[in-house]
């Protein structure tokens, strides 16, 4: 019997045409997971086998794409990219027998460059198509501890309930965090509550500002809102936790 089976993480590659990817130009991306130079198969995790969600380097463009597996086992999926810089692609993903995981690729987009402001400021309320969406505990999250993420959806001054969203993912809306300084990663599946239309739980390892995209689906169309939180240091350190709570 194999006992170091497992032993190795599966390797995740990436490759791309055209080689030099341009703003406003379509880019094509083949990805593969391989255990032992073999593409392996994935587990469907929230409906899709795999989540790839991109940034640019100032966390001012978000975007959330599921590759589509091919008969070779490999995942292949395009978008075109508004500005040239640097941009982060994380791949979510889950082998059989294997752990969920995130992997991290750069890459570079040539072409026009596409100013944006930093988002360098608190930001607790976004509006979408109408929708006014709140961080409620906006002001309140702290690292080391099970931390709730409870949001108000307000349309024509109606107040949203659970039961008003759509299924998206196999959830009632679809939450990514990532760190401003170092880029740290947080995917996040909210859980049913009949207090808020969308409420999540995670656990937030290191204090500093993150960038936070909710995205939540009604009368069939996606909305995607955006936030900016200041998560503290919890000087009352909590239970020992993995860390990986609230992300799948």
């Amino acid at each position: 019997m194999n006992t170091h089976q497992h032993a190795v993480k599966p390797i995740v590659k990436i490759t791309y045409e055209p080689q030099n990817i341009a703003a406003d130009e379509p880019a094509f991306f083949v990805i593969s997971v391989t255990e032992n130079y073999k593409n392996i198969p994935l587990e469907e995790v929230h409906t899709k086998k795999m989540h790839l969600l991109l940034v640019n380097d100032e966390l001012t463009w978000f975007d959330h794409i599921h590759p589509e597996e091919q008969a070779d086992g490999t995942y292949y999926v395009s978008e075109i990219f508004p500005s040239s810089g640097k941009y982060l692609l994380f791949i979510d993903y889950k082998p059989i027998d294997h752990p969920a995981t995130i992997a991290k690729h750069t890459i570079e987009v040539d072409g026009k460059y596409l100013y944006k402001k930093p988002e360098s400021d608190t930001k607790l309320a976004s509006v979408i198509d109408g929708y006014t969406v709140i961080l409620v505990n906006g002001k309140d999250l702290k690292t080391n501890a099970k931390q709730s993420l409870q949001f108000s959806i307000e349309k024509d001054s109606i107040l949203l309930e659970e039961k008003d969203m759509q299924p998206y993912l196999g959830a009632n809306a679809h939450i990514v965090m990532i760190g401003k300084a170092d880029k740290d990663f947080l995917h996040i599946h909210p859980m049913s509550d009949n207090r808020f239309p969308v409420y999540a739980e995670t656990y937030i390892k290191k204090a500093g500002l993150y960038r936070m995209w909710v995205q939540f689906k009604i009368d069939g169309k996606i909305h995607t809102t955006d936030f900016t939180v200041e998560v503290s240091e919890n000087e009352e350190m909590g239970e020992n936790h993995n860390g990986h709570g609230g992300h799948h």
